[in-house]
């Protein structure tokens, strides 16, 4: 069949800072743009709020105002689920749960979710990710809790914490496994992005206000309940994450937040053909140009598909997508003095997070937390003795091998929750470092949001 000329010619998938970027920017240049995202508002996890929630407590709320102006000229399709991508003829077909959209070029835009290692009693009722906690409290002011322990690694925790604290919450304490310290090991790279220091610093002092314990080079290390979690299990951690002998304490609570950073959502550029790589922080990441091309034609990257690094990098990464885009489909020519502030822009902002992830990396010593019982797999309930048997009775030496004989990732998160531990803990029982291929078996999923028979027999 020919390619509809009705369709869109640049179709963004993901309406958080990255895709409000991209898609501004390229209906500005003259190109017919559709925004397509899942949730109820424009804004994705970055700026989620609620109905009428105009910039209370939101970082950065006047560059979404100007964004949201700038979707006048933008096809915007909000509620829309995006579940494959595929090319036809002359572009590519987006399948949503509410039918399909034909476009001639995408921008991946879809952003990260919470990247989790396992701990005993991490799948008790009141364990929730770090986002998870947030997205309560921003997108519909409830608090996950009422006494709160914060845990992990690396900057989130403070604004989870200090949402929390201004929610009304009695925060226990932050743990953080590593240590901010790091970033002294790249100056020039702190100094260049100084603003996220004060924003740093202003989440600090909402929790040195209310008394809020902040303890680095500490873990929760296991969590406990009966029906619900009760108390955590705290330690010391060395350099590499093991447990520091007699330094556990019990801290009472209601509530868990968990989260060592971020995995990019690599669903649709996996779907496409597009390359990856292993990125700064040990999360697979998808591969981009100068320019945000993908290694496939016709398939732009933006944001932290392409590796996390934040809002600010989100939005100059879209703004060159879309810039770009625009030249291949309408041909027009971006002004060569806004690509090369762009460009500088990008290369400061990516030595920031670069610094950032070397500041706050997931060391191999959680997997001493664990025993032969911990769960890795909450949707097939798979334990961690289960995973190491496949290896070591079974003969499995990759992740992919291992969700094939034992079944982690085959539930209905589809490996998101289980995929990064799982593949790191198979590395790590085969004697070695966890690579791309590792990450890549369990991060290729054919329908990447869950649908009914009836999306399907319509898509």
């Amino acid at each position: 069949m020919s390619f509809p000329a009705e369709a869109a010619e640049i179709a963004v998938l993901g309406a958080g800072p990255a895709g409000l970027a991209a898609a501004v920017t390229a209906a500005s240049a003259g190109a017919r743009v559709a925004l397509i995202d899942a949730g109820t508002r424009v804004g994705g996890q970055f700026w989620r709020h609620r109905e009428g929630d105009e910039g209370v407590g939101h970082h950065d709320w006047p560059t979404l105002v100007r964004l949201r102006a700038g979707l006048s000229r933008v096809d915007v399709r909000t509620r829309h689920a995006i579940w494959h991508v595929e090319r036809a003829d002359g572009g590519f077909t987006v399948h949503t749960d509410r039918g399909e959209i034909a476009c001639r070029t995408v921008i991946v835009a879809t952003g990260a979710y919470d990247r989790q290692v396992p701990f005993p009693g991490w799948t008790l009722p009141g364990v929730y990710t770090a986002g998870g906690v947030q997205a309560l409290v921003k997108g519909h002011g409830v608090r996950a809790g009422d006494r709160v322990v914060v845990a992990g690694t690396g900057p989130f925790l403070l604004p989870v914490a200090a949402g929390l604290v201004d929610a009304g919450a009695e925060v226990a304490g932050v743990f953080e496994a590593g240590s901010p310290a790091g970033f002294a090991r790249s100056p020039l790279a702190v100094l260049a992005n100084a603003g996220k220091l004060a924003e740093g610093a202003g989440y600090l002092k909402t929790l040195l206000r209310q008394r809020v314990p902040y303890r680095t080079r500490t873990a929760v290390v296991a969590a406990h309940g009966t029906d619900e979690v009760e108390s955590v299990t705290v330690a010391s951690l060395d350099r590499q994450w093991r447990i520091v002998p007699g330094s556990e304490r019990t801290v009472a609570c209601d509530t868990v937040a968990v989260g060592y950073g971020f995995t990019p959502q690599l669903e649709l550029p996996v779907q496409l053909g597009c390359e990856t790589r292993l990125g700064a922080d040990g999360s697979l990441v998808a591969v981009a140009d100068d320019r945000q091309r993908a290694t496939t034609a016709g398939v732009y990257l933006a944001g932290e598909v392409c590796g996390v690094g934040g809002s600010a990098l989100s939005l100059v990464e879209g703004e060159l997508a879309g810039l770009h885009a625009a030249l291949t489909a309408v041909g027009a020519e971006p002004n060569r003095d806004t690509v090369a502030r762009l460009l500088r822009q990008r290369k400061s902002l990516r030595a920031f997070a670069n610094a950032m992830h070397a500041a706050h990396p997931v060391r191999p010593g959680w997997q001493t937390w664990v025993d032969s019982g911990t769960q890795i797999c909450r949707c097939e309930e798979v334990s961690v003795g289960t995973v190491r048997s496949a290896v070591k009775d079974l003969g499995a030496t990759d992740a992919r091998t291992v969700k094939l004989l034992a079944r982690p990732g085959m539930g209905l998160c589809q490996g998101r929750v289980c995929g990064y531990a799982t593949a790191c803990l198979v590395a790590a029982e085969c004697g070695r470092e966890p690579t791309a291929a590792d990450l890549d078996g369990v991060a290729a999923r054919p329908i990447a949001q869950p649908v009914t028979l009836g999306d399907l027999a319509r898509g």
